[in-house]
């Protein structure tokens, strides 16, 4: 028989041994989320100002900036043994810099919804809670079974916004268009940008079977959807941006969201 090895590997494909005593900086949110609800929380020296959830825990994790702006001094105080990074969300100059005196960086791009198994496994195996990350594991594939055994409405082209003035939406190499598919919706082909800007031209407007207005990261509301909605003659809503973009944690609910959406959206 096989033994299991003793590490994963992350996007990168490097290989991470168990590292049960890390002391871990996270500059990704939605991972801060799902370290703290696979009890990892203790483990947490630092965060950033856009890891919010869940509120009562990260509370009392020291800040280090934001995604992009990282405080590269705070961090060199904690002496992390550990810092977990994204693809999408920071700065390779940043990581550079963080490799100086950081031992291990962690490197996630979940693309699709089920690379959210890989990425609590990754956690769970990293940091000591592989039994936490099989529970979760199981959750998340009770909830995709759930999703695809709905009732499942047409095939459609959907528009989903996360900006105006630009408006930027997203490409279809992005986890939200992932997130979509798993409905059978499309996202335009708008160019080679993972978030490229557009214009409302009428070609675009007409082969479009709904507009989709994110609450994150722009604020978009219902004000806006009833606006856009009188100005483009096509359906718009306005979606959980949270529920939609997420991985981690956040992804659980974000499959039951999904299929409630897409028994909204007809």
């Amino acid at each position: 028989m096989t033994s299991t090895p003793d590490f994963l590997a992350d996007a990168l494909g490097h290989r991470h041994v168990q590292a049960p005593d890390a002391r871990i900086v996270c500059l990704v949110p939605s991972i801060t989320e799902l370290l703290c609800d696979l009890g990892l929380a203790g483990k947490l020296v630092g965060r950033t100002g856009f890891c919010i959830h869940p509120r009562d825990v990260v509370a009392s994790i020291p800040k280090v900036g934001g995604t992009k702006d990282v405080n590269i001094g705070k961090i060199r105080k904690l002496a992390p043994t550990h810092v977990v990074v994204n693809i999408d969300e920071n700065e390779k100059p940043t990581v550079e810099k963080l490799a100086e005196f950081v031992p291990h960086r962690v490197v996630t791009h979940p693309n699709t919804p089920r690379d959210n198994l890989h990425l609590a496994r990754l956690m769970g195996r990293i940091f000591g809670a592989e039994d936490a990350a099989a529970r979760w594991c199981a959750a998340f594939e009770a909830e995709y079974a759930a999703l695809h055994a709905s009732a499942k409405g047409p095939a459609r082209t959907v528009l989903y916004c996360i900006w105006q003035d630009p408006w930027m939406t997203v490409s279809k190499d992005t986890y939200i268009a992932s997130m979509l598919a798993e409905l059978g919706w499309r996202v335009p082909d708008l160019g080679t940008d993972r978030y490229p800007r557009f214009s409302w031209s009428q070609a675009l407007v007409d082969g479009l079977d709904a507009v989709l207005l994110s609450t994150e990261p722009y604020r978009f509301t219902e004000d806006h959807a009833d606006a856009l909605e009188k100005q483009l003659g096509v359906p718009v809503y306005l979606v959980d941006g949270e529920m939609m973009s997420w991985y981690g944690s956040r992804a659980l609910a974000g499959l039951r969201y999904l299929r409630a959406l897409g028994a909204q959206v007809r």
